[in-house]
């Protein structure tokens, strides 16, 4: 009795973790998660095939360039095109922000000239979130001071695979210290993590330590995102919000490129979450190809506009 004793006193802190996970109601049997989908799917994706959808879904884009061989010129150009769209297409609504790597944030800053769309930077070593804690609060800090409104950082995988809940969750808390009052998104990597469970847990511990979204994918190393992903992490973000009172956003990244693709995680969103969230300051979609393929969709021009 004295031995199991002791063990309490020795894992107060990790507890708690281990304590808010289990806790939760949302399922993390796979084969239920899978059948849920295709259920809410069945009975609700063609009701919201219609062309305000397809605006809404536009004016959620994090309008996406992060590439090896994006220089200053190259961001500056990305960018203008969103200011250009604002000036040939003033009926529609533009996209939500614009998501660079963090040394871009001042390019992006100089460049812009449409007030209501966000700057979102990827910072802390994204993708791989494989550096020294000071390194990413740096970065992070950095890139706001230039201008950033939004960062966008990968949830620790190592630390999460070891089981070290209170290193990940101080990381994230210190990464949103170091971000102001620019808002964080924590990205899962769902395709690492897989099973239902996990993406479960990553989604409570990331919402524990203050994420303001929590987003699937970076697209880059793993697999993107996915339906079922989704689903948990909308399970996730309601019973959270139930509980406490604050609202995450949900970001969907990796992937998603055809009209049909957003259609899909945008109904998971309307039915697991609610009208609630139907806004762009709760619900994003990371994308790059996506623009051009809604445009084209809501004007029937098949014109590149980004």
């Amino acid at each position: 009795m004295e031995h199991e004793h002791n063990h309490e006193h020795e894992q107060p802190v990790t507890d708690k973790y281990v304590q808010a996970i289990n806790e939760s109601n949302v399922t993390t049997d796979d084969l239920q998660v899978k059948n849920s989908v295709e259920k809410l799917l069945a009975e609700h994706l063609d009701e919201n095939r219609s062309e305000s959808v397809y605006q809404f879904m536009f004016n959620c884009i994090d309008l996406t360039t992060l590439n090896s061989t994006d220089s200053e010129r190259s961001v500056a150009a990305f960018t203008r095109r969103v200011n250009d769209f604002e000036e040939n297409y003033p009926q529609y609504p533009n996209v939500a922000a614009i998501c660079v790597y963090s040394n871009f944030a001042s390019v992006v800053r100089q460049t812009l000239e449409v007030s209501e769309v966000n700057i979102a930077v990827c910072s802390a070593n994204f993708p791989s979130s494989q550096a020294h804690l000071e390194v990413k609060c740096a970065e992070t800090a950095l890139a706001v001071a230039d201008g950033a409104d939004e960062v966008d950082i990968v949830f620790n995988l190592g630390y999460f695979a070891d089981g070290a809940y209170e290193d990940l969750c101080d990381e994230i808390a210190e990464i949103k210290e170091a971000a102001g009052s620019a808002r964080l998104k924590v990205i899962l990597e769902t395709g690492a993590l897989k099973t239902a469970e996990n993406i479960r847990a990553a989604s409570i511990l990331s919402m524990y330590s203050g994420a303001d979204f929590i987003k699937t994918s970076t697209g880059k190393i793993y697999p993107g995102a996915s339906l079922e992903a989704a689903w948990v992490m909308c399970q996730c973000i309601k019973e959270y919000y139930e509980r406490h009172g604050i609202m995450v956003g949900f970001k969907v990244s990796g992937g998603v490129r055809t009209t049909e693709d957003a259609l899909k995680y945008y109904t998971i969103v309307k039915e697991v979450l609610g009208e609630k969230w139907l806004t762009n300051e709760y619900f994003r979609i990371g994308a790059s190809s996506l623009a051009n393929n809604l445009f084209a969709d809501i004007t029937g021009e098949q014109k590149a506009v980004f």
